[in-house]
């Protein structure tokens, strides 16, 4: 439980404590919370006086909330699981003149044995610091080409599969999951360094897209199963994979080592971890050998070749199920590695990580132009700056909107996408 109070409302702890044991989700500035066994709650004063409005929110083991103070200052925040927790006073919602005391608004809070925690933070008067909106945009603009970067490891897969095999293959988001689990197997629970960790994932994904192709999808195209079908087996699969996840991984969130690393000030208002780096690095040199691999290597024409007019290609000689196979293992590792960037990005692994960036993948691939790899990653770039920067004006929780809202906007006037070619129908 957490008492925030400016330095001459200290005395007052002892009946903040006791007034908010009883606070509930209702009583916290009216938002709807889901009520867990683990909570954060407070009375927010400045003099003695309670401070209504002010906005205060939660963030760790991804997982955000956000509530504001009630007319008595009180506020309560459930989060789903012990752990350590960033706890964000916004400052701006504060009277005129008063700033939460210390370095920052922000400081790290986590459980003990309880299912509550007690901090005092101390309000007091002094100078905002506030952050331009040039460098918040900036900022954004970072954290979206980072995020698109990462979008695009997946969504190239989805466009290969869909542009081989006419199949829209919503387990993809499981194939993300897959390669985040198994960071968590060989990065966590065997501890090996994450430098080897990353490349185990990456063969481990490419061997599961292989089996999945060898059990399933070439008995099914081998039996000349229609487009529709193949899509239903596809959810069905999904689910299936997701509940496997569930009972084997549990449903809590599991951090990657060195998840939450701190940023370094690279130059002006661009801050970047050093995961942040590396993962934009290692997503940009992946993209470039794929794109070196789809133009100038033979699989990678056949597979071109495949996309424009599968028949004509088996009639030219080549080995349409060899390739689509070669598709399966390279879109499953691909998907891995982004399955690992995705929980740091994130940050966290869970059982359902994949399917809070499906549609965000698919919007990518229409947006792209379907079944081109290049247009997915230039579509998986807009979709991630929109995603980030639209934070500027929309909150947290509707941030994937305007992506989605600039998608039917694509189709209504391009509807084969940015690179894709318009078709005959009919």
């Amino acid at each position: 439980m957490l008492f925030m109070a400016a330095p001459a409302s200290f005395a007052d702890t002892g009946d903040a404590e006791t007034d908010t044991t009883t606070t509930s989700s209702d009583d916290s500035g009216g938002d709807e919370q889901e009520v867990t066994d683990f909570f954060f709650a407070g009375v927010i004063k400045y003099d003695a006086d309670p401070l209504p409005g002010v906005a205060v929110s939660i963030k760790g083991n991804g997982f955000e909330a956000e509530t504001e103070t009630d007319d008595t200052g009180r506020w309560t925040l459930y989060v789903p699981e012990k752990g350590e927790y960033e706890l964000t006073v916004d400052e701006s919602t504060l009277p005129d003149g008063v700033i939460v005391e210390g370095e920052s608004a922000s400081q790290d809070v986590e459980f003990g044995l309880g299912n509550r925690v007690i901090v005092n933070l101390f309000l007091g008067e002094g100078v905002r610091e506030t952050t331009s909106f040039i460098d918040q945009f900036v900022e954004r603009i970072i954290n979206g080409l980072n995020f698109g970067l990462l979008l695009a490891l997946a969504a190239i897969g989805v466009s290969l599969i869909f542009g081989t095999m006419n199949l829209t293959n919503f387990a993809h988001a499981e194939m993300v999951t897959f390669g985040a689990v198994m960071a968590v197997v060989f990065g966590v629970t065997l501890a090996l360094p994450m430098w080897l960790t990353i490349p185990l994932v990456v063969i481990c994904g490419g061997i599961f897209g292989y089996l999945m192709d060898v059990g399933l999808w070439k008995p099914l195209r081998k039996r000349g199963m229609g487009i529709i079908p193949l899509m239903i087996v596809s959810i069905g699969f999904s689910f299936a994979l997701r509940y496997v996840f569930l009972f084997f991984f549990g449903g809590g969130t599991v951090q990657l080592p060195n998840a939450g690393a701190p940023k370094i000030e690279i130059w002006g208002p661009i801050k970047l971890s050093v995961i942040d780096m590396m993962s934009m690095g290692l997503s940009i040199v992946v993209l470039v050998a794929v794109a070196f691999w789809l133009l100038r290597t033979r699989t990678g024409k056949a597979t071109r070749a495949i996309s424009d007019n599968p028949s004509l290609a088996a009639a030219s000689g080549i080995n349409v199920d060899r390739v689509i196979r070669i598709v399966w293992i390279l879109a499953s590792a691909l998907a891995a590695l982004g399955g690992i960037l995705w929980a740091y990005f994130r940050p966290g692994v869970r059982w359902d990580m994949g399917v809070h960036i499906l549609l965000l993948i698919f919007a990518a691939v229409c947006l792209g132009g379907l079944g081109t790899a290049f247009g997915a990653l230039i579509g998986s770039i807009i979709v991630g700056l929109l995603v980030e920067v639209s934070t500027l004006w929309l909150p947290s929780d509707l941030k994937y909107v305007g992506a989605l809202a600039i998608l039917i906007l694509v189709l209504l006037f391009r509807p084969q996408g940015i690179l894709g070619r318009r078709e005959r129908i009919g």
